[in-house]
Order: C-alpha cells, then sequence, then structure tokens
C-alpha cells in the first residue's frame, strides 16, 4: 500500500520559510522521482518542483526558482521542499507526487493528502 504523507505546513508570513517535507512507504521510492504540485482557492493543480532518481536533476516552476529548494533522502524514503521568501500568492494546498511525474499535465502515479501553507500578515 502506498503511502505519502506530508508535514510541515502552516502559517507564516511574508518573507518568511517553512519546510515541507513528505513521507513516502510502499513504493520504490529510490527508484521513483518525487515532486510538489499545490492548488490555491479556485485555481487549478499546479505543478513547484521536481527531483530525479539520484537528486542530481531537479526542476522547478518559474515562479518559485531561486526561492524554492526540492531535496530528498533516499535513506529516510522523505522528499523535502524547503520555501524561502514565501509570498501570499504562494498560499496553497501543497500534494507530494511519487512516481510517473508530468509537470505540465498536473499527473502523477501516487499523490499524498496535502498539507496547508498561508502566507499571511
Amino acid at each position: 500500500q502506498v503511502q505519502l504523507v506530508e508535514s510541515g505546513g502552516g502559517l507564516v508570513q511574508p518573507g518568511g520559510s517553512l519546510r515541507l517535507s513528505c513521507a513516502a512507504s510502499g513504493v520504490p521510492f529510490s527508484s521513483y522521482p518525487m515532486g510538489w504540485f499545490r492548488q490555491a482557492p479556485g485555481k487549478e493543480r499546479e505543478f513547484v518542483a521536481v527531483i530525479r532518481r539520484s537528486g542530481l536533476l531537479t526542476d522547478y516552476a518559474d515562479s518559485v526558482k531561486g526561492r524554492f529548494t526540492i531535496s530528498r533522502s533516499n535513506v529516510k524514503n522523505t522528499v523535502y521542499l524547503q520555501m524561502n521568501s514565501l509570498k501570499p500568492e504562494d498560499t496553497a494546498v501543497y500534494y507530494c507526487a511519487a512516481g510517473q511525474i508530468a509537470t505540465t499535465r498536473g499527473t502523477a502515479d501516487y499523490w499524498g493528502q496535502g498539507t496547508q501553507v498561508s502566507v499571511s500578515s
């Protein structure tokens, strides 16, 4: 049974930082690309970041480049999203994704339940 469990969301002021974590079980973690997507109220889910199996290749949405960093630990079966210089427009539910990730179509084999990130003063 595949499980992706996100944590680390919360309320932060503009300019602040948060670190999201996603613990995976039931999947061959080191063999899977991992990613993050987000969905704001009234909007479609959008790609945020992806990291390939080895952790050496990453890709980001233009809106988060230079502010967010995705990383993974194949020992801990966990993927992370470090979010710095947060803006109100980063407010969304953030979803962890695993497997065949299509960043343009916004699809993946497996999804977490999501964690809320709110950026507000």
